[in-house]
């Protein structure tokens, strides 16, 4: 039971680390308030299952184990991470004074949910890290495969937890940030911050 106090420590600080998925959260929660930033994280939740249910199973070894696999997810993530990095960039070019009037059209049109859940589906180092990190949790004589989605749901709900106080504590300084020169500043880091970490990725060397 230790190595599971130790594993939620371990998992705590790794989520509040800044990622893609944090500044998809924030872009989303500026852009369509509270729902908008909730439905990201339910994205990228539901992406998390299926990296837990697919370590579970032995499709992440796979992923692992195949360059091509490996490959294929990991330029795919990037192109889309890059995507709507250069989405948000662009959008800031056709922002006039009325920042709030396109945001009901571009809402209908662009899923948060979708978002969230394929930037984490498609990101093979979530892949690599359910096998890599999880594996040194593990309790002699306890099945594996009970361990591992215990633990893979246990990140999934600490995930949930950390964005939903995180969205909410962005949405509660909405306003601040939607003056147009803040919003225009966060999306414009938010947009370099997806772009980055999709170039990053993009250059993430196969494990060996």
């Amino acid at each position: 039971m230790g190595n599971y106090y130790l594993f939620v420590i371990m998992s705590v600080l790794l989520i509040i680390l800044p990622g893609p998925d944090t500044g998809l959260a924030t872009q989303n929660t500026i852009a369509y308030g509270k729902k908008g930033g909730f439905q990201t994280v339910f994205g990228i939740s539901t992406g998390l299952i299926v990296h837990t249910l697919a370590a579970v199973f032995g499709l992440s070894a796979m992923i692992v184990k195949s360059a091509v696999l490996f490959s294929f997810f990991k330029y795919v993530g990037a192109v889309y991470l890059i995507y709507l990095g250069i989405t948000s960039l662009w959008s800031l070019r056709k922002k006039n004074g009325d920042t709030q009037s396109d945001i009901p059209a571009k809402y209908k049109h662009k899923s948060p949910f979708r978002q969230g859940f394929l930037t984490n589906l498609l990101n093979p180092k979530v892949a690599v890290f359910f096998l890599t990190f999880l594996p040194q949790f593990l309790t002699a004589g306890t099945k594996p495969f009970l361990q591992f989605l215990g633990m893979g749901m246990t990140y999934t709900i600490l995930t949930i937890l950390w964005f939903v106080l995180y969205v909410s504590f962005i949405n509660y300084i909405r306003t601040w940030m939607k003056k147009p020169s803040t919003q225009r500043a966060i999306q414009g880091i938010s947009g370099f911050v997806l772009v980055g970490f999709g170039i990053k990725l993009a250059f993430e060397k196969a494990p060996s």
